[in-house]
């Protein structure tokens, strides 16, 4: 058998503590689930990166900008 997505199983969690209260059956309250340190690494790698664009994008202006000046400088010659 496929193993359920989260998702899936939360719904089903959620499902089962809705019948249980219309039907008077005390469901037992599941622990909320330890969150992952993946997705603050996550989050990280992704800062990282967009930093490593920006900075990149600076650069790529930064060389465009000098060789514009260049080409002027040479037409003023």
């Amino acid at each position: 058998m496929a193993k359920k997505s989260k998702l899936a199983e939360r719904a089903a969690e959620l499902e089962a503590a809705v019948a249980g209260l219309f039907t008077g059956t005390p469901a037992e309250a599941p622990a909320a689930p330890a969150k992952k340190k993946k997705r603050k690494a996550k989050k990280a790698a992704k800062k990282v990166v967009k930093a490593a664009k920006k900075t990149a994008k600076k650069a790529k202006k930064a060389t465009k900008k000098a060789a514009k000046k260049a080409k002027k400088k040479a037409k003023k010659r």
